[in-house]
């Protein structure tokens, strides 16, 4: 699954890279890690001429319960394979489709009684698109419109069914010539469940770091070099 997510580019860069006008009051947001189940806002793109901001965990139009946060908790991620099923997103599949762009992901990997945290990036685009479906909540307690947005995963790949390698799955990216065909509708779900052809690298990354008080720091992505990790593998 994708919990965790990272985004340093700037609005103008993002509105350079997808061609959509910056909004009226733009507010900068650079994540070098950000956890779904802190519930970030994003910049986010959709069919609008202009780059949208979002909050991470998706909040169906009809959700009317008193905690939205334990709701959202579980909207993080919607399943391909099953999202056309689910009450929360299917309404949501053809018409509120969106880009979530990303300057790389993070994920676990299962060695033994280890977890091993990595970095994983996509090779050919420095700022490359997740797909995603997001909704319109009206916030009782407020009055205010508030739109959330989910990532969709996907069956993974060669490289992430070894990182995580416990339930084998990965974000649904999305190559450059998929991401309006996609926004529009027009790419059906059968024809992008496999990424296969995505081209992904990733390291491993300090877990100290990560799973610090100051993990949204560029150190958090660097490229870690566990020597303790090592010398278990060769005298065990």
């Amino acid at each position: 699954m994708c919990y965790s997510n990272s985004s340093t580019s700037t609005i103008q860069q993002l509105s350079e890279r997808y061609k959509k006008l910056v909004p009226g009051k733009p507010i900068e947001l650079s994540y070098y890690f950000a956890s779904g189940f802190q519930f970030p806002n994003w910049q986010v793109v959709t069919s609008d001429e202009a780059l949208q901001q979002m909050r991470w965990g998706l909040l169906p139009n009809w959700y009317s319960g008193s905690n939205w946060m334990d709701f959202a908790a579980k909207t993080l991620n919607a399943r391909i394979e099953s999202c056309t099923e689910k009450a929360s997103f299917r309404h949501l599949v053809q018409s509120n489709r969106c880009l979530v762009p990303s300057t790389g992901f993070f994920e676990w990997k299962t060695q033994g009684k280890l977890k091993i945290p990595y970095f994983i990036k996509d090779i050919k685009q420095p700022i490359f698109s997740i797909a995603g479906l997001y909704d319109t909540w009206l916030n009782p307690s407020t009055g205010a419109f508030e739109r959330t947005f989910t990532i969709l995963t996907t069956e993974a790949n060669a490289l992430m069914a070894e990182i995580h390698n416990s339930k084998k799955r990965m974000p649904l990216v999305l190559s450059a010539d998929e991401e309006e065909v996609w926004l529009n509708g027009r790419l059906d779900l059968n024809q992008i469940s496999k990424r296969d052809s995505i081209q992904l690298e990733a390291w491993e990354i300090n877990k100290k770091v990560i799973l610090g008080p100051n993990a949204n720091a560029v150190e958090v992505s660097q490229k870690f070099c566990n020597f303790s990790s090592e010398q278990r593998s060769l005298f065990d």
